[in-house]
Parts: structure tokens; C-alpha cells; sequence
């Protein structure tokens, strides 16, 4: 990495360099061995950055949305030019393979550049003789950005430029587990955008709650669990702040009989595995017709032996670790409970004692529709089959959750394909694909994997007010 890249990491506040009280480190999940040194905010830090922000926001959000956009689109043009620094330090704290890191920081550059060419229109609802009734999107103020460690720049970046367009200003706090490259992505755009504009700071669950109850902050934009989701909604109520909450899934797919076997059998194992399962939207349970159930579930264990789990900063690797320690124990709770179930083994299972947070790939046969690798959104490389033979119990089962992230139906009869999508209780459902995201089209959750949209006009809107304006001409009335 460039000598830019290198040097000390520093917090951004008020377009300056920050560095915490105490420190914490960062650790690199395919060696456990620490890789930086984090600075910590205190409570002073986080009120200097919300009141940085604050203070930003007049002049930022009076400035022309023309200027704002070019601002943000210069966001990408900043994360291209120093792309192969961002991808090889998003794979040292994240542990994504290089190709999951490509997506990630291209992504990146399409998101800035998409999302400015947006914008919301005044409207005139109402024209007649003297007077006028017109509708206008406002923005709100300070915002919180919360983002998690699987996808930490595109996420960051889902946040930022809808944000920023519609003339809000923030203060941005990483996940913990991944703070190095938003941090390095704060450093970079003190010279690109007005100070206070965006403010980036690092620390762990207690700067979270103050930056969520800060009394100055407008709107939380959170992705990350859903009982910390809960926690947000709580702490926003006080001050009835906006929230919009990208939060957890367990993903159903339901394959139908007629699909091509092999070919499917690829697309449903990245569909489940890619980011090493890390993936809100990942197929999480995957609902097989007993028709084809025994040949797909061997092409699906076929396939899995051709994939490569190690050090994503290695060649020829295509999966990489388990980010953090946390997930990792969890992960092997669940393994050990499958284990102590009598729940049958596919492939997987094991875990080495190996350096790093490493879960094998793993696939489980027909488990109970209540055992736990069925019924907790696992986020990693624990994949239940589970087979089925009626259209309507299956589509039963695959609503029967808490929660309603993302779904897909796979099948060559495409209008049976829709009626069974149509009937899933889901916020996007992909047919005969999966995993494909637009800054043009809305992203949001049923139930309790969320509230609100992201992309679109309608994430674009999730950033403002409306603000009715009503005018009558004096002049006009009287004559």
C-alpha cells in the first residue's frame, strides 16, 4: 500500500486530523494478529463532531444542488484514484478475497456517481388564480451514519452520498471491527469537501449510544443487527428522530423442479457463500423440490470442494475468514449444537485451529424447520437444504420468521416464478437471480429486517422533509 495508506490512522472532525484519548486495535481476521492502532473517541469528540456538523449545515444545504452532487460524484473520482489501496486494506481488516473486494470498491465509485445525478423536485399541487399550493423536500440536518463490517466502504457510501445530495451534513461512525478504510476515506476528503460536512469518528458500542442521543442529531441511518436496530428506535424516539434501519435476514430461496440443476447449483452456491455468508441478503435457507433435491444438493457439494476458503490477501483464494471474533464463536455454537442434534453433514462442520477465524464451508441435509440453522440468520458459511413438495407449504415455511430482508425464486416457468414472489413476505425478491443492487432501485425490509428505503428517489427522500408552502397573492385577491 502507498505511503498514504500506511501512516497513522486518524479520526476526521470539522476537517481536521483527531486523534482519540485511548486507542484500540484492529485486527486482521485471517492471522488474529493486530494490524493498527484505532483511535477512541470521547464524549467531548463526538459532541465536537455533531457540533461541527451542525454548524456545517447552513451553508451546505444552501448551496445549489448542482454543486452538492458534483461534490459528491468527486467522492468516487477520489475512491478510484486510490481504488488498489482501498481493495488491499479492505481485504487486511475486512478478510474479503480480491474479487469480493473489487465489487465492493467499484461499487463504491458507481454509487457516488449514480446517486448525484439525483434529485428531488418541488411540486405544484395545486394553481389557480392567486393562489399557489407547492410541496418541497427539505433536508433535515445533522444525520448519523452507522455502518457494519461486512461491507464497510459501500455501506458507508449508501449512506454518504444520499445524505449529502440532499444537503444534510454527518457524523459517521465505522463498526469497530472494520474502522480503517472509512477512517482513510475521512483523511482523504478533507480537502475535497467543506469542514463539517463529513465528520468520521471511531469507537465501539458507547459512542454509538451518544451519537444515537445526541440532542442535535436529526436522523440515524443504521445497517447492522436487529436487536441493535431495537436499541436505535428506542433511543431515537426521545427526540422522535428519523431512523432508517437496514437490519437482519434469513433469506429463503425456493428452487422449482424444472430448473437446470447444475447450472443452478452454481448461481444458489454464491448466492448463499459469497462475502463467506457475510451477507444480509445471503440465501440462508435453501428450499429444494424433492424432485431434484438429492442431485442438486450433490452438485452443491461438488461445486463447494472447487472453492477455495483462506487468507483473502492470498492468490487463488475465493473465500476469506469470518470478519471478528464474535461471529466466529457464534458460529461454532451453532456447528456444535447442529452436531449435538444428530443433524447430518453434507460437507463441513469442522473447525481447524488454524490462525485466524476460519468456518468451513458447510452444508446440512434436511434439518427440522425448527433447529437453529434454520430458524437464527447464522451470517456465515452454515447452509441448511430443506426439502419441499407443495407449492403452498413451502411458501408457508419461507414466511414463517421474524424477519423479511430479501428472497429468491428460481425456475424456468417464469409466471409460477412470480406468483410464488408475489406471495413472499420480503422486500425485494429476486427471480432467477440474486444479489443485484441499483442506486436506482429501493432497498428496504419487511418486518423486523427494517424501516425505511435506501437508493432510489425514495432513499433520496429518506434524507429529507416535506415542507408545504402556500401562497395566495393579496393583490390578486382584491382585485
Amino acid at each position: 500500500m502507498s505511503d498514504m495508506f500506511e501512516r497513522t490512522y486518524t479520526m476526521t472532525i470539522d476537517g481536521q486530523p483527531a486523534v482519540g484519548t485511548s486507542t484500540f486495535d484492529a485486527i486482521d481476521p485471517a492471522t488474529e494478529e493486530v494490524i493498527a492502532s484505532v483511535p477512541e473517541a470521547s464524549r467531548e469528540q463526538l459532541d465536537e463532531a455533531v457540533a461541527a456538523a451542525k454548524q456545517a449545515f447552513p451553508a451546505w444545504s444552501a448551496r445549489p444542488v448542482a454543486e452538492r452532487q458534483a461534490l459528491v460524484a468527486k467522492i468516487g473520482d477520489v475512491i478510484e484514484a486510490h481504488a488498489e489501496d482501498f481493495m488491499r486494506l479492505l481485504t487486511l481488516e475486512q478478510g474479503k478475497a480480491r474479487k469480493g473486494a473489487e465489487w465492493e470498491i467499484f461499487g463504491s465509485v458507481i454509487w457516488c456517481r449514480e446517486i448525484a445525478t439525483q434529485s428531488l423536485s418541488s411540486e405544484v399541487v395545486e394553481q389557480s388564480e392567486g393562489r399557489k399550493v407547492e410541496v418541497h423536500r427539505v433536508p433535515l440536518g445533522v444525520v448519523a451514519g452507522i455502518t457494519p463490517w461486512n461491507f464497510p466502504v459501500l455501506l458507508a457510501i449508501w449512506k454518504i452520498a444520499p445524505a449529502l445530495v440532499a444537503g444534510n451534513t454527518m457524523v459517521l461512525k465505522p463498526s469497530p471491527f472494520t474502522p480503517l478504510c472509512t477512517l482513510k476515506l475521512g483523511e482523504l476528503l478533507r480537502d475535497v469537501l467543506p469542514a463539517g460536512v463529513l465528520n468520521v469518528v471511531s469507537g465501539g458500542n458507547e459512542l454509538g449510544a451518544w451519537l444515537t442521543g445526541h440532542k442535535d442529531v436529526r436522523k440515524i441511518s443504521f445497517t447492522g443487527s436487529t436487536a441493535t436496530g431495537r436499541k436505535i428506535m428506542e433511543s431515537a424516539a426521545g427526540a422522535i428522530r428519523r431512523v432508517t434501519l437496514e437490519l437482519g435476514g434469513n433469506d429463503p430461496a425456493i428452487v422449482l423442479p424444472d430448473v437446470d440443476v447444475r447450472e443452478t447449483a452454481k448461481q444458489l452456491f454464491w448466492a448463499s457463500f459469497q462475502n463467506s455468508a457475510q451477507f444480509c441478503v445471503a440465501a440462508k435457507r435453501l428450499y429444494i423440490h424433492a424432485d431434484i433435491y438429492d442431485e442438486l444438493a450433490k452438485e452443491l457439494v461438488d461445486y463447494a470442494k472447487t472453492v477455495t476458503v483462506g487468507n483473502g490477501a492470498h492468490q487463488g483464494v475465493d473465500l476469506g475468514p469470518i470478519q471478528n471474533r464474535m461471529q466466529f464463536e457464534k458460529l461454532k455454537e451453532l456447528l456444535a449444537d447442529a452436531k449435538e442434534n444428530g443433524l447430518n453433514f453434507l460437507l463441513g462442520g469442522e473447525v481447524s485451529d488454524q490462525p485466524g477465524f476460519f468456518v468451513p464451508i458447510t452444508i446440512i441435509d434436511n434439518p427440522p424447520e425448527d433447529s437453529r440453522v434454520v430458524a437464527e440468520e447464522a451470517f456465515g458459511p452454515i447452509l441448511p437444504l430443506l426439502k419441499f413438495d407443495d407449492i403452498d407449504d413451502v411458501i408457508a415455511r419461507a414466511n414463517d420468521t421474524d424477519y423479511g430482508l430479501a428472497a429468491s425464486v428460481w425456475g424456468k416457468d417464469v409466471q409460477q416464478a412470480e406468483a410464488i414472489a408475489r406471495r413472499i413476505e420480503a422486500g425485494t425478491v429476486w427471480i432467477n437471480e440474486i444479489h443485484s443492487f441499483s442506486p436506482h432501485v429501493a432497498f428496504g425490509g419487511h418486518k423486523q429486517s427494517g424501516l425505511g428505503i435506501e437508493n432510489s428517489l425514495d432513499g433520496l427522500a429518506e434524507y429529507t422533509n416535506t415542507q408545504t408552502v402556500v401562497t395566495r397573492d393579496q393583490l390578486a385577491a382584491l382585485a
